[in-house]
Formats: C-alpha cells, sequence, structure tokens
C-alpha cells in the first residue's frame, strides 16, 4: 500500500555523507537508483545542490538521519526524554528492553546513556545541516534572490529548532552559527557552552518570521507563523526561575504579545474534534501550526515515522513493541467531576477501573464514573475500541504486571493508513509539534500570571468545549465472533452510543484566585497534550519537577514495583547530563571546550 501525498519533498541521499530529505510520496525510480560517484561541495552550490542541503537539514526532524542511531533515539516527538521520565508515562514493554530508557524513567540520568549520546548527537547533526545549507547559499551562483532570502529563513528556523530542543534538554549548551560552522574543519564546530544560548535561539526565530510567508505554497515548510509560534514558545520556556517556581512576567509579557497576534491573525482555529490532531487523514489541518512531515512510499521507507515505531501495541497487525505505555496516574487525571471538571486536587485519590490481571477471555466492562472523552483518544484501555482496529485487552501488553494495562494512541494510525512497507508500525502520521491548541493554552498561562484571570478562562474554555463536542466521541462497540471483528453500536435512532460515560463542561464561574487559575490552566495542558512528549519539559519549565514527579513516584511505586525508592533529585533532574562523548571530542590542545553540568560532575 502507499500513500500518495501531494507538496511533499522528496527523500533522497547523496554520497558526500549528506543523509538528505523530509518526506514524500514519490515513486519516481531514481529514487532505489545506486549513486554514481561523488559530490564535492562545491558540486553542490548550485540551485539544486542548495535545495538538497536544505531537505537534508529537515531530514534530521524526523530523527532517521544519522548511521547506526535508532531514530528513536532522536525522535523529534521525545517520547524518550518528554514521556517516559514524567508522570505520563511508564517506560513499557518488559525490564530488560531498551535499559537505557530503564535508567531515564527512573532519573538515573547518566552522561554515558546511549540514547542521551544519541540525542545529542542527532540535534547537532540537525544544526550541522541548517549551518550547510546557509554557507553553501552564500557560495551558489544563480540562486534567485527572492528564494535564496527564503532558504536562509527556513535554515535559521530549522536552526533555531534544533538549538531549542537541544537548550531545554541540557541547559548549557553551545551555539553553533554559519560563521562559525566549516563543513571541512571538525575543528569548527568546538565552541564552548559557556554562554546562555536563549537570546540566539530568539535570534534565529526573528529573523525567521522577519522573511518567511504567510502561507508555503510546500506543506512542511514553514511558516511566519510557525517562526512566530516558536519564538513565544522560547520565551515560555523563561517565563518561570526553574530553581523558585516563581514567574518572569517579562518573558511571558513578550511572549503574550505574539500569541495574541497568532490568535487575532485568523489563520488558525481548533478543528471540531479532538482526534482530527492524530489522524493521518487530516494531516496540516486548520489548526496546525508547524507540523513534521511523514510518509511511507519513499523509496527504502524511511520517511515514515519510525521514531514512534516502538510505541505500539503488542497485539497484531503491530506485533512490536510496547514501549511507552500511559501511567496510571495519567488515566486518573481525566476523571471529572458532577460538573464535568478536572479533579485538580483529588484525581490520584482512587484509580480508575482497569484490567490488571483480568484474562483475555474474562468478562469485563469498563468504568462508568464520568470521563474527559480525550482519555479515549490518549490511551487504549480494556473494552473501548482502539481506533478502527480492535477493542482493547489484555493482548495489547506485552507484561502487564511490569508496567500496566494501558497502550498508547495518539501517534497510531488508522487501519486504512497502515500495515505498510512490511511493519504496521510505520506511518505518515505527522507529528503536530505545535497546534493552535498550544497557542491558546500558553497564552491562558500568560494572562493568569499578569493578572488577567477572567482573560485565561475564557481560552481554557474554548479548548474543553472543543473537547466536548460529542461528534468527537469515541464510539462504543461489542466484540464480535473472532478477536479482530467488533460492531459498532447505535441507539434507536440511529445516533452513536459513546463508549463511556464522557461529561466535561466549561468554567462557569469566575476565576479570581491565581493559584487555582494556575493550577486549572497547568492541568488542562496535561489533558490536551498528554503522550505528545511535552509533558517532562513543561514541569521543568514551571519549575515544579521535583514536586509532581516525587509525589507521582511515590505512589506509582506501589503499583509498579521497579519505581519503589524512586527520587527525582530538585537541581539535578530538570536537565540532562551531557554526553561524556561529547566533551571528550571537544578537545583543543588536550581540554574540553564542552563543560558538564555541575550537577552531574
Amino acid at each position: 500500500m502507499k500513500i500518495e501525498m501531494k507538496n511533499k519533498f522528496i527523500k533522497y541521499s547523496l554520497v558526500a555523507g549528506l543523509s538528505l530529505g523530509l518526506a514524500t510520496a514519490c515513486t519516481d525510480n531514481f529514487l532505489t537508483r545506486e549513486p554514481q560517484g561523488q559530490y564535492s561541495p562545491t558540486a553542490l552550490q548550485t540551485p539544486t545542490g542548495v535545495e538538497g542541503i536544505l531537505l537534508g537539514a529537515y531530514g534530521m526532524l524526523d530523527g532517521t538521519g544519522l548511521d547506526n542511531q535508532a531514530p528513536w533515539e532522536n525522535e523529534i516527538q521525545s517520547w524518550v526524554f518528554g514521556g517516559i521520565p514524567s508522570d505520563d508515562a511508564y517506560k513499557g514493554t518488559d525490564a530488560g528492553d531498551q535499559p537505557e530508557e530503564s535508567f531515564i524513567e527512573k532519573y538515573d540520568f547518566q552522561p554515558t546513556n546511549g540514547h542521551i549520546k544519541n540525542k545529542w548527537r542527532g540535534l547537532f547533526k540537525g544544526v550541522a545541516r541548517s549551518n550547510d545549507a546557509l554557507n553553501s547559499l552564500k557560495a551558489a551562483k544563480g540562486v534567485n534572490a527572492d528564494r535564496a532570502k527564503q532558504i536562509e529563513a527556513e535554515a535559521r528556523f530549522l536552526r533555531g529548532v534544533f538549538h531549542f530542543e537541544a537548550r531545554k534538554m541540557w541547559k548549557n549548551i553551545p551555539f553553533i552559527d554559519d560563521k562559525i560552522f566549516d563543513l571541512n574543519n571538525t575543528e569548527s564546530t568546538k565552541v564552548p557552552n559557556d554562554k546562555e544560548t536563549w537570546p540566539l535561539i530568539e535570534a534565529d526565530f526573528q529573523a525567521a518570521m522577519a522573511v518567511l510567508p504567510d502561507k508555503q505554497s510546500e506543506v512542511g515548510r514553514p511558516t511566519k507563523w510557525a517562526a512566530m509560534a516558536f519564538l513565544a514558545k522560547a520565551y515560555m520556556f523563561q517565563g518561570w526561575n526553574i530553581s523558585t517556581g516563581v514567574a518572569n512576567t517579562a518573558k511571558l509579557q513578550a511572549a503574550k504579545a505574539i500569541l495574541d497576534q497568532i490568535v487575532n491573525s485568523g489563520k488558525f482555529k481548533l478543528t471540531p474534534k479532538f482526534y482530527s490532531n492524530f489522524d493521518v487523514a487530516t494531516r496540516n489541518n486548520e489548526e496546525s501550526v508547524f507540523e513534521v512531515q511523514y510518509a511511507v512510499s519513499s523509496a527504502t521507507g524511511d520517511a515514515s515515522d519510525q521514531g514512534m515505531g516502538l510505541a505500539h501495541p503488542y497485539a497484531s497487525p503491530w506485533g512490536c513493541c510496547g514501549f511507552y505505555q500511559p501511567s496510571q496516574n495519567l488515566a486518573n487525571a481525566y476523571k471529572t467531576d458532577a460538573n464535568g471538571l478536572p479533579l485538580l486536587d483529588t484525581f490520584n485519590d482512587v484509580d480508575l477501573k482497569n484490567d490488571q490481571a483480568v484474562k483475555l477471555e474474562d468478562a469485563y466492562e469498563p468504568s462508568t464514573v464520568a470521563l474527559d472523552p480525550r482519555i479515549d483518544h490518549t490511551l487504549g484501555r480494556r473494552g473501548i475500541l482502539y481506533i478502527d482496529f480492535k477493542i482493547h485487552n489484555v493482548d495489547f501488553i506485552r507484561d502487564q504486571t511490569y508496567a500496566g494495562p494501558y497502550s498508547p494512541k495518539k501517534h497510531i494510525a488508522s487501519k486504512a493508513f497502515t500495515a505498510i512497507n512490511g511493519w504496521g508500525n510505520l506511518s505518515a502520521n505527522n507529528y503536530r509539534i505545535i497546534r493552535f491548541g498550544h497557542i491558546l493554552l500558553w497564552l491562558a498561562e500568560c494572562e493568569v500570571e499578569l493578572g488577567n484571570l477572567e482573560k485565561a478562562r475564557a481560552l481554557v474554555n474554548q479548548v474543553r468545549t472543543r473537547a466536548a463536542n460529542p461528534e468527537g466521541f469515541v464510539q462504543k462497540a461489542t466484540q464480535g465472533t473472532t478477536r479482530d471483528d467488533f460492531k459498532l453500536v447505535f441507539d434507536s435512532k440511529g445516533v452513536p452510543v459513546s463508549a463511556a460515560n464522557y461529561v466535561i463542561k466549561n468554567y462557569t464561574s469566575a476565576w479570581t484566585d491565581v493559584a487555582t487559575a494556575r493550577k486549572a490552566v497547568r492541568f488542562e495542558t496535561r489533558l490536551e497534550f498528554a503522550m505528545e512528549g511535552h509533558r517532562f519539559f513543561d514541569l521543568q519549565r514551571w519549575g515544579v519537577s521535583a514536586d509532581v514527579l516525587n509525589k507521582y513516584v511515590a505512589v506509582e511505586g506501589t503499583k509498579r514495583t521497579y519505581k519503589k525508592g524512586t527520587v527525582f533529585t530538585k537541581g539535578k533532574n530538570e536537565y540532562y547530563p551531557i554526553p561524556q562523548e561529547a566533551i571528550d571530542r571537544s578537545s583543543v590542545n588536550g581540554t574540553p571546550t564542552l563543560v558538564q553540568d555541575p550537577a552531574y560532575k
């Protein structure tokens, strides 16, 4: 099966060490030919060559651009680093699988961890390719002047994204720009990490937004709105003192100014159905601000979303691999009260009913308590239809006693778009790295800290109103005669019956207390973006990681024995250690230019 995707980029490779690409559904057989000869840097200093190098920078967004490196170690969705060390998810699968991730889940961050090392390699490879595109553009002849400006803006946008991802991972990072970078001199990248890089990251996004158009003719290329959104996100990551949790109102005001522009532009709106943000068929929709593009019909299949390949259920048609299982804590967060509102303080007091230790053949009825409908688009649970495949059961889980009864769901492609290229875990389901929901809830965060509580409530209610649309609810299904057979349930009037007792309503009472409003906005952010790789870094930027995660593991340790004794160390585990390999390789005249985070010395 092939998915035809118009206006996508072509993925190809050059022998000169440039693995170029983003996504495409191209069947041109030149993609399968063996390269003839080698390219020199000067051979690429042409309009076509520069475009190819730029595509190589885009290609690093999907985590597949490095030799001898698993894509999930550098996946832009960051489920390994943003998901499993948070309260959203467990590592999943079984105890012996990918032990590097087990250490990450338990906050035993080591400079020698292979996953952390390869994340660094991947992000700075993206930086290198972005700089290579900029330098090749300077040397190239015949590039249209207007297109040259666009290439520069796109390359700086990408360089900003890669540095941004590195900054939130390691805090103390080097900033490598095109003036420093020399493709033929490995010493050029040995830059000290002794300066704050946020101003330089901001400058890249500011330069990009000044040039990029309102709309691109090719999906996957950033618009000025995408650059603005990333600039606002950079401000949001500086919006709180991580040590104290105190707001930096100047940065939040700067973010608010940009977020207001995006909202007031009218360019974006929430999709009517929450699931449209995770459906292959509705990629690049009206809510999308920037998406990482994937495809499954390139010559090798490596333009597909391989990085999420491990994070699929263990049942057929996937059969691998059971990673990234939602936590019981996350499932509990979707319970609502009699007014359809989240249980901000008591959600984790009583566990939502689950099928832990319930056999496949045993009868089981899902919980009838009131639930936010987003739960069944976020995680798979017993008795509920899993997208359009089958009803979720214990056979979805590799080892329930180890990692619980739930499966990840948001990134899983529907049946019409799976079982491709011989492995059903590959898909063209784009990653919506920033969507309009982010813009609204970031703006709500700003409004709370700036004292505009009623504006914040209105923004949160926009997100909740969309979630409450019954047309977007998961439908009830009954088991058929075989494990893969099910039947959808309708009432006597032919209206779909909901899969659970979905009760979600808006906040109707005025918000008058800053602490309560802050808690509500942050809780809404979790419900909306759970299992999308953001949670660990949201807790980091708010300065609440130690408080939230130590409470989490204290309770989870009573359910998952391997979590007993786990401790998140404040002032250390908010960031990851710089890989020892990177420090060793940064040496100039025997002295490393990179310095380890003092918390890890």
